[in-house]
């Protein structure tokens, strides 16, 4: 039975071209496509609050996952704690996440661009016009959301925190 999990499991975690032949399904189907992206090391009570609120924006949640290169450059030499293996077998266990695609570059672009989401979602003090994606998203109909974080969660706080003691 753990093998038929794992295997479930790893089939969320997709390259773009297998991405783009789901979102032909999920289209097919008229489910409403949420995009979000981020780095997701430490994964905390703020992360989850956070995809809960994005998976809740429509039927399939896909989750642009920065790869490992990516977050050095983004965070720096010392991250990630954990590795994008790691990482994106944690967030494939939660239930309404539907679909992890990585991406090498320092931003989602392209892959926004392949999945060209009904609703783009970030998280924090973001305005519209400055998150990537965003004018693409519009022009092709969908619609951008800015969700609050849960005040008090940081992964970099929480590294901080370990770092000290």
């Amino acid at each position: 039975m753990a093998a038929d999990a794992h295997t479930l499991l790893s089939d969320k975690i997709v390259s773009l071209s297998k991405l783009s032949s789901k979102l032909d399904e999920w289209r097919s189907a008229k489910k409403r496509i949420v995009f979000t992206n981020g780095c997701f090391d430490l994964l905390h009570a703020g992360h989850i609050a956070y995809l809960t609120d994005a998976a809740a924006l429509g039927d399939i949640l896909v989750l642009g996952l920065n790869s490992d290169r990516s977050v050095q450059r983004i965070k720096g030499p010392e991250r990630p704690i954990n590795d994008e293996k790691t990482r994106s077998a944690v967030l494939a266990g939660m239930f309404f996440i539907d679909a992890i695609v990585f991406f090498d570059e320092d931003t989602p672009l392209n892959v926004i661009k392949t999945v060209l989401p009904d609703v783009l979602v970030k998280g924090g003090d973001y305005k519209i016009e400055d998150i990537v994606g965003a004018q693409e998203t519009v022009e092709n109909g969908g619609e951008v959301q800015v969700l609050t974080f849960l005040p008090g969660y940081s992964s970099t706080a929480i590294i901080d925190k370990i770092r000290k003691n």
